[in-house]
């Protein structure tokens, strides 16, 4: 898990806000002040997708059986 950049920067303490302004680009710091560092993605967990892709195929078939069984559909 990544670390937060911006924890130790809580208000009151000596210039917690001058590098908060509109016109700042993060170039203080080496990366944009408003954003997060690039992190890496984790492998795709292929039993989700997979169960999330039946639930909707699944999910279609009931609703044409709904569809076909009020005369939506013919």
């Amino acid at each position: 898990m990544s670390t937060d950049p911006h924890a130790s920067d809580t208000p009151g303490h000596a210039g917690a806000v001058e590098h908060h302004s509109t016109d700042d680009h993060g170039d203080d710091h080496g990366h944009d002040d408003h954003a997060h560092a690039d992190e890496a993605l984790g492998p795709i967990d292929v039993k989700a997708w997979g169960a999330a892709i039946l639930g909707l195929a699944l999910g279609t078939v009931v609703a044409v059986c709904f569809a076909l069984t009020t005369g939506a559909l013919g």
